[in-house]
């Protein structure tokens, strides 16, 4: 059975990609669905007066109504939207390459640098990504204080344009995507380096080897296309779950540019208000929904890329 054919035969397959594919194609087109504010461009928009703490109901202009501060509800979801997509996509793509690389060549070469580089992935799967986050924020609150306290000749400060585009892109970038990198790449390796470790030992390996194939050519040509399936799979899979737990973490107030997640942290006052539970649904329905859907959606699209891929189902 030919994989693609094996993938359409399951029905849950098929929800999978296409909880997927709408995520996608919101991401896209989000300057079409809900264009920007010039003046705050992003995922908030306001749509009314900014003293008003009370959250409207669903209405013309917003259609999903606003959350407190007047939020759309509807522009804060279309964008945020965008955001998980390239959050998730970006944070499990590295992840995988990086882990990929690693198993790979430790698996290949096993001995000394088998131990010494599966003992540096014991060191960080003992290391807490909770903590791998607080230690970022640090290091770049660290960075951000010593660039303020350095005066120019003058005894004035930097201004933000004076200074490198090195370190200008460097505090620019979010805490949590990095400690997720960090810290979220050892599974990869750990599996890549179980299955380069069997399959280096195949007759076609050592045929390759014979006829006088390096070892970069063995192991970018040989090894890692025919171990990859399981990467795959697990990259998947692994961008709703990250970017559940960017969500987690900007809840709970440790960072992350999840606007989901913020959107929670501002309805999660009106779940149970003096009107009852329920009554203002929109300001935590929507993204609690949006968050479930993601991560559902790219669990069984990695399901059914497990179907398609295996060997033993095609």
């Amino acid at each position: 059975m030919k994989p693609l054919r094996c993938y359409f035969t399951h029905w849950q397959n098929l929800i999978g990609l296409f909880l997927v594919l709408v995520f996608l194609v919101v991401a896209i087109a989000a300057p079409v669905l809900s264009p920007q504010d010039p003046e705050y461009p992003g995922p908030i928009k306001y749509v009314g007066l900014r003293t008003d703490y009370r959250p409207h109901t669903p209405a013309e202009v917003p259609p999903l109504g606003t959350l407190s501060t007047q939020i759309s509800v509807y522009h804060a979801l279309v964008w945020g939207t965008r955001s998980a997509v390239v959050f998730g996509i970006v944070v499990a793509s590295i992840t995988a390459l990086i882990g990929s690389l690693i198993g790979a060549f430790s698996g290949y070469f096993g001995g000394f640098i088998n131990q010494l580089l599966m003992r540096v992935t014991d060191a960080f799967l003992s290391f807490p990504i909770i903590a791998g986050v607080v230690l970022i924020q640090l290091i770049i609150k660290a960075i951000a204080a010593s660039v303020v306290e350095i005066p120019s000749g003058g005894g004035e400060f930097f201004e933000l344009q004076d200074l490198p585009k090195s370190l200008i892109f460097l505090l620019s970038i979010d805490p949590v995507l990095i400690a997720f990198i960090m810290f979220s790449w050892m599974p990869y390796a750990r599996i890549m380096n179980s299955v380069v470790r069997r399959v280096r030992t195949t007759d076609y390996i050592e045929a390759s080897r014979a006829l006088g194939a390096g070892h970069l050519r063995l192991i970018f040509r040989h090894l890692i296309p025919n171990s990859i399936t399981p990467i795959i799979v697990m990259a998947a899979k692994d961008v709703g779950g990250m970017v559940l737990l960017q969500a987690t973490f900007t809840f709970i107030g440790l960072g992350g540019n999840s606007a989901w997640g913020m959107m929670l942290v501002l309805g999660r006052d009106w779940i149970i208000s003096p009107g009852g539970i329920m009554t203002f649904w929109w300001v935590f329905l929507p993204a609690t929904l949006a968050l479930i859907l993601f991560g559902i959606g790219w669990n069984l699209l990695g399901d059914g890329l497990n179907d398609a891929l295996n060997p033993r189902t095609t």
